[in-house]
């Protein structure tokens, strides 16, 4: 028979039996917890795994240098295809671009900033005809890219900044640099000195109307500013180490452009935009419209080189 219980022993049993079913009932939403919050690091650590992935496979890794600018600058042939090299490593000097200056096509440097307004005048009037003469095969540019007017944008560092963007476009899009570099200098993108510039997205959006694809890959280069410390030794090297790739005994304008630097001194860069003609600079108020002296060198050129085939073939019919 049943023991019978007294009502305050049925009380406290009823007390004993809800305790210790709210205690089951907390330790079942305590695995509940564990097992969701399990579940969401679990989540997070794949999905962290899956951009770490995407990032390893689109992003290379971060270099002093961009493929093919080796020289600092980047070298334009022709149907403007840009000339491939290798990036240049760290504690690697800039190297001028290998030429043949008794044959053509001429080698023609330009130094630029893409804040300077004589770059952007430079370019308004000579940039189709560059391109005319690069895209025929008669001209080898190399566009160097500098930023010497940084404290010129109001903090922003424009220069870097769209130097930056110019080398992120000649390693990954090398097809659509060239157009970039004329949008950058031309009258309607090219920002005033003493302005903020145009902001990263801006740069973007110059570069997707050059005809750049907006990967993440570009994106990440231009938010990283990834090649900005490459683009100041670019300066440096130039004002400081002196241009190369002069002819032999060649001398550049000082400051103010009517005075020879001294000979025996490296040939440093003192303004932009700075023309260098098959190792000579070019001075327009002493050489002249820029296309007429190329023409002029070009004759020269032509001419020399007919003249040693001449001499060749006489050499061998006397033989």
């Amino acid at each position: 028979m049943a023991e019978k219980l007294t009502k305050n022993e049925r009380r406290e049993r009823a007390r004993e039996q809800a305790r210790l079913a709210r205690e089951a009932e907390k330790r079942r939403e305590k695995r509940g917890r564990l097992m969701l919050q399990g579940g969401i690091v679990v989540g997070v650590l794949a999905i962290l795994a899956v951009v770490a992935l995407i990032l390893t496979q689109t992003m290379k890794p971060a270099g002093p240098g961009p493929e093919n600018m080796a020289s600092g600058g980047v070298v334009f042939t022709k149907d403007l295809k840009v000339v491939e090299t290798p990036a240049l490593q760290a504690g690697a000097e800039r190297k001028a671009p290998e030429v043949d200056r008794k044959q053509l096509p001429l080698d023609v440097s330009i130094y630029v900033d893409y804040m300077c307004p004589a770059c952007g005048a430079f370019e308004q009037q000579y940039g189709t005809m560059l391109e005319n003469y690069v895209g025929s095969g008669d001209v080898d540019l190399q566009v160097y890219p500098l930023n010497f007017l940084d404290s010129a944008s109001l903090g922003t560092k424009y220069s870097t900044r769209a130097a930056n963007l110019f080398a992120c476009v000649v390693e990954e899009q090398p097809d659509v640099a060239f157009k970039l570099h004329n949008t950058l200098l031309s009258a309607e993108v090219q920002p005033k000195e003493g302005t903020t510039g145009l902001s990263d997205d801006e740069l973007l959006e110059q570069a997707e109307s050059a005809g750049a694809e907006l990967t993440t890959e570009l994106r990440q280069c231009v938010k990283d500013v990834r090649f900005g410390s490459f683009i100041a030794a670019n300066y440096k090297a130039v004002s400081e180490t002196g241009v190369q790739g002069l002819a032999k005994g060649a001398q550049m304008f000082g400051p103010g452009g009517t005075e020879l630097q001294p000979a025996d001194q490296a040939q440093r860069l003192v303004s932009t935009p700075t023309v260098i003609v098959n190792g000579q600079q070019w001075n327009q108020a002493r050489d002249g419209d820029l296309e007429s002296y190329l023409l002029k060198v070009k004759g020269e050129v032509e001419k020399k080189s007919a003249s040693d085939k001449t001499d060749s073939d006489d050499a061998t019919k006397s033989e």
